[in-house]
């Protein structure tokens, strides 16, 4: 405590027990503002269990497996770690690398799905990870930026005419890999996670997905209670909003599920105090002045609920691509990038999401193979599919890029 110059003890007394009762004051009203603890006795449950890695060889190519009528190729390899991937409405394919902080657009000139060009478009955005177009820009993201940059006729880009539109997202924390895209109504939205595993969080704009103006490039909190919602869509045919959201950590092998969620403007989907259908997660304290019950009754319920643990990347829909069977017209894609918290490895594949009447009702493999026995050689991350029916799928731990296409 700083301490004026020729003043009696007394009197510093005097200025200093005011001080002293405020202090106590404010004290009493943080402790206030906490919640109580749970009333259940619970206990935190870690498991961690990696896969074994195997490094990829091209012979393991045979090791995948796809529905019948489809096939796997092997589009490009040793990009390092490429994560999501994006299609141009001119068909050029985009790549982000966000351990590398760039940019690649990947030519496959002469239509055999194989990419025999590689272009750096972009080479000095540190993390950068989330990427869509529109309107002949195209918009890149990393924990805390947005950024986007004007088209050329070739695909590069016009790097002196970038401009940088948002730079205070949240700080990435536990879950900094942010995604966008531009929603029918030609809003941009921006999955924030939360920034570490299952805490209130403390800045509101955590554990939320986004909305953001494009003309003035203002943003509101769209939906929350969201712990990691990377991936996320909207149905081709009900133009509803849907994403798959990660579940919580530390709490056993088999709870909470990865979620499926319709997400709807002001929904809160429960994170923290809940998961899935509203189930409750007894381990968490009570909000101040209330009960995670209470809370719980007025957030959202998860549509479908899938195996924990396997880590959803992406997560998009056919839309009406050629050649991909009509009866799957309304339905998705998610990669599930793989566990390190379960007792048996579960993911490393990719599986379509089928959906009745604009709702999802289950889930198929649609890729699979990277995972044998308990060692892996491919985690899935991001997803795109061409006009023509194309699905490319990135693999960060092998370097790789797929394509699968179908044969009949």
């Amino acid at each position: 405590m700083l301490r004026l110059q020729n003043e009696s003890p007394m009197k510093r007394l005097h200025l200093f027990l005011p001080s002293l009762l405020a202090l106590s004051v404010c004290t009493t009203q943080v402790n206030a503002q906490r919640g109580l603890p749970p009333k259940e006795v619970t206990k935190s449950v870690n498991v961690t269990k990696y896969a074994q890695v195997l490094e990829f060889k091209p012979e393991m190519l045979k090791l995948l497996k796809t529905p019948p009528g489809w096939q796997v190729t092997l589009a490009a390899s040793g990009l390092g770690k490429p994560r999501m991937l994006y299609t141009s409405p001119q068909g050029n394919v985009y790549v982000t690398r966000r351990d590398g902080g760039d940019v690649l657009m990947l030519e496959d000139k002469d239509g055999d799905n194989k990419f025999e060009n590689l272009v750096t478009v972009v080479a000095d955005f540190k993390g950068v990870h989330g990427i869509t177009m529109k309107d002949n820009w195209l918009y890149l993201c990393n924990s805390n930026e947005v950024r986007r940059y004007p088209v050329k006729p070739d695909g590069t880009l016009n790097l002196p005419a970038a401009e940088i539109l948002i730079r205070d997202l949240p700080d990435g924390g536990q879950h900094p890999n942010r995604t966008m895209d531009f929603g029918p109504d030609g809003q941009l939205y921006i999955s924030v996670g939360s920034l570490c595993n299952d805490c209130k969080e403390s800045d509101k704009e955590t554990a939320v997905m986004l909305q953001v103006n494009p003309a003035n490039w203002s943003r509101m909190i769209y939906a929350s209670g969201l712990r990691n919602t990377i991936g996320f869509d909207w149905h081709p045919q009900t133009k509803e909003m849907w994403g798959i959201d990660n579940g919580g950590d530390t709490k056993g092998s088999e709870w909470p599920p990865e979620e499926v969620n319709r997400i709807i403007k002001g929904g809160d989907y429960g994170f923290p105090y809940a998961y899935g259908k509203r189930e409750v997660d007894k381990s968490r304290e009570d909000p101040a002045g209330n009960t995670k019950e209470a809370v719980v009754k007025n957030t959202q319920p998860s549509v479908l609920e899938l195996t924990a643990h396997m880590a959803p990347i992406a997560f998009t829909f056919f839309r009406g691509a050629a050649n991909i069977p009509q009866e799957w017209a309304g339905d998705g894609l998610v990669a599930w990038h793989g566990s390190w918290n379960a007792e048996k490895p579960v993911g490393f594949k990719v599986q379509r999401i089928h959906f009745e009447n604009g709702v999802a009702a289950g889930a198929e493999d649609f890729l699979t193979g990277f995972l044998q026995g308990e060692a892996r050689f491919g985690r899935p991350a991001g997803i795109t599919v061409t006009k023509n029916g194309t699905v490319y799928i990135s693999d960060d731990a092998g370097g790789n890029i797929y394509a699968i296409t179908k044969t009949k």
